[in-house]
Order: C-alpha cells, then sequence, then structure tokens
C-alpha cells in the first residue's frame, strides 16, 4: 500500500485543501476528513505522473472531483472520483482501496476501472476488432450503471475534465475523442437529465469535429452579445414587473445560449442563424406548477406566441423526465423570443439530474422518480446477452439510448416513449410480450398501416393480435425494419430460443439454404462455416440460426471473410483454391482489382458468372487482345480452361478501393400484379443501387412474372439486403441471383 506522509508540503496539498474549504458548506466534518484521506492518497499515488499538458496528474482526479462537487454529490463518489485512476495507473490494490474508505468506494473505483477492459465476442473476425472495443466499453459501461449509476457520474466527470483539456493532445486523437462524445457520453448525460455536464460535452466537442462551423456560430453569437443582453434585461424586467402585478413571485433571468444547439436547430430546419427563436432566451423559475401556467398566460398576454412553437413539457416530460413550459413569442421590436417557465424543483432537476438523487444535504429526500429515470438501463440488460455482434450491439445501444425519442399514444391516451425509427411492433412488445408475440396487425389513428411502418409523434396506435401464434422469423431481420427496439428483438429472440430443438435446426438449415441460394453461393461449406462461430457441431449452429441468435447479416460477413466451399466436384476445382506462390501483389490498371505477379494491365468481369466482391475467391484468365477476364472459381468456363489452358490462369484478388460496383444479375419471379416493378425500382433506388437493365416476361396463362434485372452492387451485404426487401414484396414468390 502507498504510504500516506502525514505532513502535506507540496503546492499540490494547499490546492486541494483550499479546495475542501470551498466544498465543505452542508457537509460534516468526518466527510471532509474522508475526503482529504482520498487526497492524500491520490496525490502520493500518482507522485511524478503528468499529463500531456505537463501539469501533475493529481490536478486531474481534483478536477474530476469538482465537477461532481458542483453537481451536489455525496462524499463516496467525491472521494472514489479523487481516487478513479488509481487501480489501473498506480500500484494501488482493490483490497487495499477497501481497507482504507470500505467496498462503497471500492467498488465505485472498480467499476470506472472495469470500463476500460476490454473483452472479445466469439465468431467475429480481426476486422471487427475497432466495433468489439467499442461494444464492450459500452457493455460494461451499462452493466456498471445497473450496479451503481455514480459510476457513470464518475465517468461523465473525468470525460468533461479531458475534453476541457482536450487542446494539448495532436488533431488526429482531439477528432477521434469529441466524436466519441458527442455520440456517446452527451447523449448518456442528456438521458440521465444532466444538463450542466449534456451542453458542455456537446460544444466542446462541436469545437473540434467541426472547428469552422463553431467559429462561425462563436462569432455570431459574440458578436451582438451586447445588444441581446440589453434586450433580454428589458424583456425580463418588463415580464417581471407584470408578473408582480398578479402576484406571483418569481426570478427571470436570460438563459445561456449553446452553440451546439444552435447549429443543430439551423441545420434540422434549414433556417439562418436571425431565424433561431431561442438565440434570445428567457428562463422564468416560480414555486408551484400552477404558477407556471399563469405566467404562461401572461406571456402570451404580452407578446403574441409563434405558431407551432409551443411545448409542454410538463404534461408530457420527456424520456429523461425533464419538465418545463417553452414557449417563442414575437417580443418588443418584433424580435422573436424563446421563454421557459418551470419550478424550482424542476429546474434542479433539469441541471443536476439523477445525480439529485445523492444531495448531501440532511433531511434532502430521494427522488421519487428515480427508479423511472433510470429503468430503461435496467431494461437494456435483458437483451445484453442475446447479442454476439459487436456491430449490432453498437447500434442498438445507440438506437435504444442515444436517438431521438417518439411519443405516441395508446388507445386509451396513454402516452409510451419509443426511439425514433420504432414500429408498430415495438409498440406491441412495449405494452406487453403476449401482445407483441400475437400482433398481426396495427391502425395508426384509425388507419391500417404496415408492420414496419415508422410510428411519429402524437400518432394513436391500436394493436391487432391473433388468439394465438407466435412471431415471425422475419421480424428478427434487420434488413427488413420490422423492429428497431431491443426490448422487441430480445423477446423474439427468447421466443424462438425455447421453441423445439429439431425444429430450430430444420428451420436454421431452411434459412441458410435459402440465403446462400438467394446470394447464388450454393457450395458453402456448412461445418468450415460453423466453426467460424464458434461451433462444434453444424446441428448446434443451424438451431442457433433457427431461434435468431445468429442474423443473416452475420452469416454473410462472415462467408464474405472467409469465402470457403465445400467439397468440390471436381479435384481441379479445389486446387484452384490453393495459393499459387505468386510473387508480392501489384495493382492493374482497373479500379478495386489486384493481380498477382504482372504489371498494370486491362481487365473485365466474367460476364458468364458476374463474380462481386466477398461472395466467393476469384481467378483470372488472360485472353488475347482483351486483358484479364475475372471469374468466379466455381465458374463451369474455369473449369473447362483448367483443362485446355491451364497456363493462362492467374491468382487474382479484389482490392480495397471504395466507390466501386459490380453488375449482378438478379431474378426475380412473382404473381403479375399492377405495380410490380415499380415497388422493385422503388426498393432498388432506396438502397440507392444503379439499376441498368431490367427485362419482363409474363406468362398469361399462369399469371406469372420473371423479372431479370441487372443492378450495380458494392458488395456482398448490399446484394443480400436488397434480395431480401424485395423478396418481402405482395405476390413475390423467389428471388435470387443469377449466375
Amino acid at each position: 500500500m502507498v504510504a500516506v506522509k502525514s505532513e502535506i508540503t507540496t503546492q499540490d496539498a494547499l490546492q486541494f485543501e483550499s479546495w475542501i474549504k470551498s466544498i465543505a458548506d452542508g457537509r460534516k466534518s468526518s466527510e471532509l476528513d474522508f475526503i482529504r484521506h482520498a487526497c492524500e492518497l491520490a496525490q502520493q499515488a500518482h507522485h511524478g505522473q503528468t499529463r500531456a499538458s505537463g501539469e501533475p496528474y493529481f490536478q486531474h482526479s481534483l478536477s474530476v472531483a469538482n465537477i461532481l462537487a458542483e453537481l451536489r454529490l455525496d462524499y463516496e463518489t467525491i472521494a472514489a472520483a479523487i481516487l478513479h485512476d488509481v487501480l489501473e495507473d498506480t500500484d494501488v490494490t482493490l483490497e487495499e482501496l477497501e481497507a482504507e474508505f470500505g467496498r462503497t468506494v471500492a467498488q465505485l473505483v472498480d467499476g470506472v476501472t472495469k470500463m476500460g477492459q476490454i473483452q472479445e465476442y466469439r465468431g467475429q473476425s480481426k476486422k471487427s476488432k475497432k466495433e468489439q472495443v467499442q461494444a464492450e466499453s459500452l457493455r460494461k459501461m451499462f452493466l456498471a450503471m445497473v450496479d451503481d449509476i455514480r459510476v457513470v457520474l464518475i465517468k461523465l466527470a473525468d470525460r468533461t475534465h479531458n475534453m476541457r483539456t482536450l487542446h494539448h493532445l495532436r488533431e488526429e486523437k482531439r477528432k477521434r475523442i469529441a466524436r466519441e462524445t458527442m455520440e456517446i457520453f452527451a447523449p448518456l448525460a442528456n438521458r440521465l437529465g444532466i444538463w450542466q455536464i449534456k451542453w458542455e460535452l456537446e460544444d466542446l466537442s462541436f469545437r473540434y469535429v467541426e472547428p469552422e462551423l463553431y467559429k462561425q456560430i462563436a462569432k455570431m453569437v459574440d458578436g451582438r452579445r451586447i445588444i441581446r443582453e440589453e434586450y433580454i434585461t428589458k424583456v425580463a424586467n418588463r415580464l417581471k414587473q407584470e408578473l408582480e402585478k398578479r402576484g406571483i413571485t418569481a426570478e427571470v433571468m436570460g438563459r445561456p445560449k449553446h452553440i451546439y444547439s444552435i447549429w443543430r436547430k439551423m441545420r434540422r430546419k434549414g433556417v439562418d442563424f436571425d431565424q433561431i427563436h431561442d438565440v434570445r432566451g428567457v428562463r422564468v423559475m416560480v414555486k408551484t406548477e400552477g404558477d407556471c401556467y399563469a405566467c404562461l398566460g401572461i406571456v402570451h398576454t404580452l407578446w403574441r406566441p409563434v405558431p407551432g412553437e409551443f411545448d409542454d413539457y410538463i404534461a408530457a416530460p420527456k424520456d429523461n423526465l425533464y419538465q418545463s413550459l417553452h414557449t417563442a413569442v414575437i417580443g418588443p421590436e418584433g424580435k422573436t423570443i424563446e421563454v421557459q417557465l418551470r419550478t424550482y424543483e424542476m429546474h434542479q432537476a433539469s441541471e443536476l439530474g439523477v445525480a439529485a438523487h445523492w444531495r448531501y444535504k440532511e433531511g434532502a429526500k430521494p427522488d421519487p422518480n428515480f427508479d423511472k429515470k433510470v429503468n430503461w438501463l435496467r431494461s437494456l440488460m435483458d437483451w445484453k446477452e442475446d447479442v454476439v455482434d459487436a456491430k449490432e450491439f453498437v447500434d442498438q445501444v445507440k438506437a435504444e439510448v442515444f436517438q431521438e425519442r417518439v411519443h405516441v399514444l395508446t388507445p386509451n391516451g396513454d402516452v409510451v416513449d419509443l426511439p425514433q425509427g420504432a414500429t408498430p411492433i415495438d409498440f406491441a412488445y412495449y405494452i406487453h410480450t403476449e401482445v407483441g408475440h400475437r400482433c398481426r396487425g396495427a391502425k395508426v389513428n384509425g388507419r391500417i398501416v404496415p408492420l414496419s411502418y415508422h410510428l411519429k409523434n402524437g400518432e394513436q396506435i391500436e394493436i391487432l393480435t391473433a388468439k394465438r401464434g407466435g412471431p415471425s422469423r422475419d421480424w428478427i431481420n434487420p434488413h427488413l425494419g420490422y423492429l428497431k427496439t431491443s426490448r422487441a428483438r430480445s423477446k423474439v429472440r427468447h421466443w424462438f430460443k425455447y421453441q423445439n430443438y429439431e425444429e430450430n435446426v430444420s428451420q436454421g438449415r431452411i434459412i441458410l439454404e435459402r440465403e446462400l441460394r438467394r446470394l447464388g453461393l450454393s457450395e458453402i461449406n456448412f461445418e468450415k462455416l460453423a466453426r467460424e462461430f464458434h461451433f462444434n457441431k453444424v446441428d448446434d449452429f443451424l438451431a442457433a440460426i433457427g431461434r435468431n441468435d445468429i442474423s443473416t447479416p452475420q452469416i454473410v460477413h462472415t462467408i464474405k471473410d472467409v469465402a470457403e466451399f465445400a467439397e468440390p466436384k471436381e479435384k481441379e476445382a479445389w486446387q484452384l483454391l490453393v495459393p499459387l506462390q505468386p510473387p508480392k501483389p501489384k495493382r492493374m490498371s482497373a479500379p478495386g482489382m489486384q493481380v498477382q505477379g504482372v504489371g498494370d494491365m486491362l481487365t473485365n468481369l466474367a460476364q458468364c458468372c458476374r463474380p462481386v466482391p466477398g461472395d466467393a475467391e476469384i481467378i483470372g484468365y488472360i485472353t488475347r487482345g482483351r486483358g484479364v477476364t475475372i471469374h468466379r472459381v466455381d465458374c463451369p468456363n474455369v473449369l473447362h480452361y483448367r483443362d485446355k489452358a491451364p497456363e493462362r490462369l492467374i491468382a487474382v484478388d479484389w482490392g480495397k478501393q471504395e466507390g466501386v460496383t459490380y453488375p449482378v444479375d438478379v431474378h426475380i419471379e412473382a404473381f403479375d400484379r399492377p405495380g410490380l416493378l415499380r415497388d422493385i425500382t422503388a426498393i432498388v433506388a432506396n438502397e440507392k443501387i444503379n439499376m441498368s437493365t431490367v427485362n419482363v416476361a409474363t406468362k398469361r396463362k399462369e399469371h406469372k412474372a420473371n423479372v431479370i434485372a441487372t443492378l450495380d452492387i458494392a458488395n456482398i451485404d448490399q446484394l443480400s439486403r436488397v434480395l431480401a426487401k424485395i423478396e418481402q414484396l405482395p405476390n413475390v414468390l423467389e428471388v435470387q441471383r443469377r449466375k
């Protein structure tokens, strides 16, 4: 254990003593001694360590603790913040920490430390390392938050101070950290309702991610600051006088301006800086909720409200339980001004969020809404074990926690909060698991809509159910867009997981064979594919597919990486898969292609098999006068060349150049109907795929249509996605790649 000196003589010690005095108001002397002891240990443990700025590392620990002290957190959290890096960066052990400061502080410090320890998900290639790191970091974070949310409060404070000192790092690292902060930590602070930290993280991140835009808006905000402040003071005085006449005691002040918020509104509404209403803002704080509505009436009596710019977050709080009345009015001189009205309690909850639960003042009651604020964290843990794909985990977390929300209504008028892009099935599972399982249709505002319909704010949803039955396997397919929320996805997976094993194996085989047939990959070796997902038995692998533990995008992604084929029909075909011991590859003149052992040459994709990056190994055939033709290794013509002219076959490989597309023929069989071709082309267009040719042949007696279309495809993932969506169209019988 690090020995703590009884005498403190360093400059840092004098600083932390003065800091402790500054936070002493309302705290017991025993609590201050506890914090002082943490300072002494951290200072000694970090002795000799410095940050990129050159300042002693202990100053960072003290700054993190100060941020939490400003949020009025309890003494144990502040002590843990001071010690948050000692386990990772010094010789202090967890056992020693617990002996000195107790179990609570030790667990908080351990929780912060564990959030940086990374483990890998199974069934992933080396290409997914970055996604694995992000996924495991997020998973650790949410696990820690469920155990004690103060762990994340410390992490947020740590990130806030890191952002304040980010200018000491090199530009590339600054942008990476700022982007991560913008995508993860700022939305997390928002979801926890800690607006003090949210606004600062957003503005600091924006400063480094978009420095030119930041400077431009900051200049516009600051350019008219004196005139604007004089105007807001005049408006605030006028409003306060009117409130006093009506017997309402209120505090009226100008509202802080946040650069990122201004820019986001400019982009979302497509307007200029002068058209943003809350650049000029006033905040009114009163004693009671009734006073808020009384003030609203007075504001609208004084100045004309702007249509469509009123929000009542008191009657319908935000998902983080934020409460306030927002209105925009045409104030004096014809200038637009935003007015926020809230009680003092609402203001405290807005600024501190869940941190208000640990206020240190004696007699302060715990926040009765605290469990509601962190309920979504516990719901996240319901599905954490169901997700083995790192990218899927990251996407689901961001969708569930960090995206914008929509508020829809049940038939009884109850408000349901869902992520933006949620569907009727997500709504059904939110109401009840059985309602979700038996969902067969939905009405939005009395009108039948598809189950993949994206719900919008204020819509009333009614679910149509069957008496018995279960979910469809198509709901799990992310290409089809039936589910947005992790809650619904986990419920569907759980349902399939506990079905009959033999049935899951059978369904898994059907799903896998259908996907491979659709993509034109008929000879993939199931055993090798199963081993890529760490399954020793093919049946266990197929059962996992059948109960939707493994999705088709995961399968396609893994096939793209390994591209291993089953037992070949001919020995020569297998030999083509063996490397020919070529020299170092040299890039050909054609984009996206690498040919081994030759210089710059003309290349063409073979029309007989039309290879696409990722779907199979490829091989080149040297033609007379037309350069090299690129074939799939399983192309029948290649087998013919192997017998007739093996010396003209050369090893080739796909390059990594982006923006290159490859023509793929797709065969669609369907019952003929009006608008069939229009629906197909709409899906292709929505996927941003070019359709270069299309031919339709109809069989009038059978009422069938055969569509042959040539699509310009970038990769096998895109092909899988567009084929899956086309197959969902009404009357479509089968869709597959044509070879």
